[in-house]
Formats: C-alpha cells, structure tokens, sequence
C-alpha cells in the first residue's frame, strides 16, 4: 500500500537531522496490518505520550487484503507515516506490531507483537495460502501459535510475544516451543479499558438512546463466511443456509420499538472488505426498522458495557461480552474453525445457542432471564492474568525493549472510553401500533409498537388478549412515500427553529392539509416531546416526565402521539393534563398541554 509513496524527509531521512526540532529521540515504530490490529495499536500509543525522549512513527505492511480504511486510520493517529521500503530501511529502537502479517523480520529494531484479539484462538491457513480454512479434516494451525506465523528459519519472529494469559502460554509451548521463551504476559489493555468504564454502563446507555425499560440487543459477527453475518447458522436441511435474512427479519418483526432497542457490532473486515456502502445497503431494512450500527472503531465496547444480551458469534467481541457478564446468545459458532483447547472454543461449548426454529424474542428473554453472572467466571478469568494492570506491564516492557528507564514521574495509563454521541433510536420504516388496556382513572394506555419492513409483524407474536385499536405511523422522511397517503399519524423530526419546517404550529396545519388521510400529526422537537395537531385543529404539546433525577425520558415522542390518538379516538378528553403510557413493564408519564392554535 505505501511501497510507492514518496519518502520522508523528516523526522527521518537522508539529512533529516537539519530539518528534526528534536533530536537524538528513540524511535518506536507501529506497523499497522489492517484496521483490526491497528485498533490495538491505538490501545497502546498513549503509554508513550508525554515522553519528551521518543518520536513515534507508523507504518503498513501492505500485505493484508484488508486495506481499506487504513489510509484514515493512520491520518487519525497523526504520527508520521512511513512508506513500507523506508521503514525497513530505517533503524528503530521498538517496533510493535498487533499482527504476524507481513515481512516483520525485516524490520530493524526490538520487535514486539500484541494480540489484535483475545489471544490466540482461530485457525487460518498459513501465509502462503489463502486466509480460509478449509472444509476437509485436516486443520490449520492456530494463527499466532504455530511456526508458519511465529518463526522464520527456525527463529522467533519476534523479540518479544505478548501474551495476556498463562494458559496461552501453555498453548504456544506445546504449539511452538521455540517461541515459547519470548512470552511475556503483559495483560490485555482492551480488556482493561472495558473493565475501567463499567462504571459508565448507564451513561453509554443513554448515548445510545436506550430509554426506561428498554432491553439493548447487540448483534456481534466477526468476518467471513461462517460467522454470523457471512450466515452460518441456517438450516441445511430446508435449504435456508443463510441466517442473516431471517435474523434481520425477526428483529423487527419480533422486538417492539419501544421494549428493545437494537445495535449491531461488526467486525472493521466486514466494513472494510465489502465496503461501508453496501455494508449499510445490505442493513437497509434492519436499519430503517432502528437498528443503530456502531462504527468499527469507536464504541463497540461501549455498546458492550450498555447491553443486555449480545447476539454473537465466534468474536473476540462476543467473549468480551460473556467475559464482563453480559448474556450471549450465539447465532453461529464454527468450533472447526477454533483451537478447542482456547477459550473461546469453550464459550462455544457453554453458551445458549440460537434456533430459527423458535421465537427470536422468546430466545433473547430467555438468555437474559437465565443468565447468571458467575456462569462464564472462568472464561472471565482466562481474559486476563493481570486484570487493569495492563499499562503498567506494557510499558515496562516497552522501554526495557528501547534500553530506556520508564518516566518515573508519570504513572502508566491507557486512555478512557469516551462517551460516544447521542444516538436516538429513529425509525423511518411504517410503524404498525397497537393499543389497548385504556382506563380513564387513571387516564392510561398500553401500546405495542412493530416497525414493518416488507411482510407484516406475524399476529402470533401480537399480544391479542388486551388488544382494542391498530392504526400506522409513518416519518415523514420514509422512503415508502406511499405510506403517507394512507397513514393514521404522520411524523416529522427537526429542531422547532427549522426554517425549513418550524415551527411546530406551522408545520402541523401544512401536513394536515397534505395528508388528507390521517386522523394526527406529530413534530418532535426534541428527545422527549413532541407538538401534536388532531384533525378537529387542536395543537398540543405532549412532553415526558423525567427521571428522578431529572434526566428526559428517552421513550420516543412519537410514542405519546400514538398513545394520544388512540386516548382520543377511543373518546378520551383531549385536555387531560396526563395520560400514562405503558411499554412493556413499564409507564412513561405524559403531560399533555394545550397550545394557542395560529
């Protein structure tokens, strides 16, 4: 990838010493394979910040087939890029890689390589061959504990193997003896960052818009074709080998809006080796039904932290997930593909499996109501032999590598978590909402909500029972413009200042008279209200109470909408002060007030 880019002059060069501000710095190299290593590389970086002492530098191999992304990735971490032939041609004090891939020993410098994963688990076909393992009964060796990845004529590849667990050191002895005495076990600092921001569990949640009562599911799929999303986990047998089609269906079909709230975490091979456009064309349906997909770099763990059950595969993410406690229901599990001596291979041995055969819904409540938290303890400890003291191990090895006394003056630390963006659940896919269970004192509503991509929800998964009214919500912004001609409700979403729409009062009385059809329109405003104006010509503001502490309530204000219509519709007063909203277990508190019509 950067065999042919121009050669840096400066902070190395032929005469970068008259150019270089500072001089006489250790130089510390990190070689990016693909996105997913380089992640880990971002891990470790700041073990080195503030060091006055040490120029960092990155590179890329070149050599894996995930290249995509990287060009961005490096231009992020803003350190100076090296082209592939100059790093080779240049000296360094430390070289860290997160991968076996490329030519590493020919490299000048103390060679350092990290896990870009929970250790070393998968099998992969050796260098020389293609990245898949293939369908017959011999395996392939496990990537990153066997001599085709680990030595070059009969030599470690690297100065130094970190581990983050003796058990894989265990495992690479009787893999690879000869690598064995390289081990180090310096910890996980992925894990460790997870570990750190427990604490902010209820704060990602909320990042994510998941609101009172919500259950957040993430879907986790490494890549390739027998992980979740490549579709294993189909039934052979009826000729419907995919799974993703049928997941992606039940997900709407099955999980109403307002009880669930969905995410998908996907591995950057994924993103990167299909290309984000068709990843997201592929998603289309799910997403328009509300599943929020996180970027491949920043906020899987967080979307980790916030679940409630993690709908995964064979991933390192999905161990994460088990290994912090949270429910994992596994939708593909290939156990050929894995060491069976690892860890994860015994996730896959201990974890509640998916059956398309049965009720997706039923399945993830299950999970979760099954779920003890001691149940993958030993799995939990098998992440890390040193569990938050990862910075410290890492960095004492870095600069024992560089010959170099750490800064006694600074403590070794990795970065936090950030809080991630405020992503509210939207839905533009036609809304199909039940109601029922109406009660004038108190003035209260049940409601069901299914977004409806393509087939209707199926009517065994409607809880009949207390069912009185349907009617259909659509956004504005759907692509099914159809819809609106024969829409119950009509929403749209835009700041009250909008010049293009705002205010409220204006845009309600426009949509009333372009939607003949409908009985309601609606214009949220914000997080947790909403402007309504009903077809009599009433204008009311419906706003949620907050928390106890003051927080919004993050239900969707086109929830309040409907439950109004069907309060009004079934001749409910228009001017209660309140009406309650019930999702699931739980009630929102709806004030309803009347607002002078232009």
């Amino acid at each position: 990838m950067t065999g042919g880019a121009a050669r840096l002059r400066v902070p190395v060069g032929e005469d970068a010493e008259r150019w270089v501000t500072r001089t006489g710095c250790h130089r510390v190299l990190f070689v990016v394979h693909n996105v997913t290593s380089a992640t880990r590389l971002l891990d470790v970086i700041p073990l080195l910040h503030s060091d006055l002492r040490v120029q960092m530098f990155a590179t890329c191999t070149g050599s894996s087939p995930f290249l995509a992304g990287v060009p961005e990735l490096l231009a992020r971490a803003g350190l100076p890029v090296l082209p592939w032939e100059q790093a080779k041609d240049t000296t360094f004090d430390l070289v860290v890689s997160a991968s076996y891939g490329g030519e590493l020993t020919s490299l000048q410098g103390k060679l350092t390589v990290l896990s870009h994963g929970v250790g070393y688990n998968k099998r992969l076909a050796t260098p020389a061959t293609s990245h898949q393992p293939p369908a017959t009964s011999h395996q392939p060796p496990v990537f990153g504990m066997s001599g085709e990845w680990v030595l070059e004529n009969g030599r470690p590849v690297a100065d130094a193997t970190v581990l983050s667990h003796p058990e894989q050191v265990d495992r690479l002895r009787e893999a690879c003896p000869e690598v064995a005495p390289t081990a180090v076990l310096a910890g996980d600092p992925c894990f460790d960052r997870i570990l750190a921001a427990l604490p902010q569990r209820d704060r990602f949640r909320r990042a994510l818009g998941v609101g009172p009562g919500q259950r957040l599911i993430v879907v986790s799929s490494t890549w390739a074709p027998r992980s979740l999303f490549g579709g294993a986990g189909g039934d052979a047998e009826s000729g419907t080998d995919d799974l993703l089609p049928w997941l992606l269906a039940r997900l709407a079909a099955e999980l109403p809006v307002d009880e669930y709230r969905t995410a998908a975490v996907l591995h950057p091979n994924i993103w990167h080796g299909h290309g984000p456009g068709q990843v997201h064309a592929w998603l289309d349906g799910a997403q328009r039904a509300g599943l929020e997909t996180v970027p491949p770099l920043d906020g899987w763990r967080q979307a980790l932290i916030a679940a409630d059950c993690v709908l995964g595969d064979h991933s390192s993410v999905t161990y994460y997930a088990a290994a912090i406690g949270v429910p994992v229901l596994l939708g593909a599990f290939p156990q050929a593909d894995l060491d069976p001596h690892s860890p994860v291979a015994e996730l896959g041995r201990t974890a509640p499996r998916l059956d398309r055969r049965g009720s997706l819904r039923a399945q993830l409540d299950r999970a979760v109501a099954a779920h003890d938290p001691g149940r993958y303890k030993e799995l939990t400890d098998q992440t890390s032999s040193a569990p938050g003291e990862s910075a410290v191990l890492l960095r004492r090895l870095f600069y024992g590598l560089m010959d170099l006394p750490e800064p006694g003056s600074r403590p070794a630390l990795l970065d936090p978590l950030p809080l991630p963006p405020f992503r509210p659940a939207r839905v533009t896919a036609p809304i199909r909402v039940l109601t029922g269970a109406i009660s004038a004192a108190p003035p209260e509503v049940t409601v069901v909500r299914y977004a409806v991509v393509g087939d209707e929800p199926d009517p065994a998964e409607h809880p009949a029972a207390w069912v009185d009214a349907a009617h259909t919500v659509v956004d504005e912004e759907t692509r099914e413009t159809g819809r609106l001609r024969v829409a119950d409700i009509v929403v749209r979403r835009a700041d009250a200042a909008d010049p293009r729409l705002g205010p409220p009062a204006a845009w309600t009385a426009e949509a009333l008279d372009r939607y003949p059809h409908c009985g309601l329109v609606a214009y949220v405003d914000g997080p947790d209200r909403c402007v309504v104006r009903t077809r009599d010509g009433r204008l009311v503001r419906l706003s949620a109470a907050p928390d106890a502490e003051g927080r919004p309530d993050l239900c969707d204000p086109a929830l309040h909408a409907s439950a109004f219509y069907a309060w009004t519709v079934n001749g409910g007063p228009a001017d209660v002060p309140e009406i309650g909203v019930r999702t699931g277990a739980t009630t929102h508190h709806v004030t309803v007030e009347a607002l002078p019509s232009p």
